[in-house]
């Protein structure tokens, strides 16, 4: 999808066709969805809203354009390191005289915040 489009809501039903498509609220995937008296009602294909997301797209774009690289430290099993390893190599990088951000995306428990300070 392109920036202007945008996606179905995370509780829509499968097979969403996506609150912007011209079935939206009317296609047989929308019975039943929560979001269906919004996405019918045209209320996410105004040209208001799409003015909206593509002015929100721009600024994350804006806020992201001086990002040259992207580490990202996975697994799929918690209590492995994960952080650790994240916020070392952070401070490493930082030591070293780059500019360097940590996100740390643990919902349940989040610590690189208690390693970096």
């Amino acid at each position: 999808m392109s920036s202007s489009e945008a996606t179905p809501p995370s509780n829509a039903n499968e097979g969403c066709v996506g609150p912007t498509s011209s079935d939206a609220g009317k296609a047989s995937a929308c019975a039943g969805c929560p979001n269906q008296s919004a996405c019918s009602t045209g209320k996410f294909s105004s040209p208001e809203a799409k003015a909206a997301q593509e002015a929100e797209a721009d600024q994350i774009r804006a806020a992201l354009s001086n990002v040259s690289h992207a580490l990202l430290v996975l697994s799929g099993k918690g209590g492995v390191g994960k952080s650790t390893v994240a916020c070392q190599m952070a401070h490493t990088l930082a030591s070293r005289g780059y500019s360097v951000g940590v996100l740390d995306v643990d919902i349940c428990g989040p610590s690189a915040a208690r390693m970096v300070g």
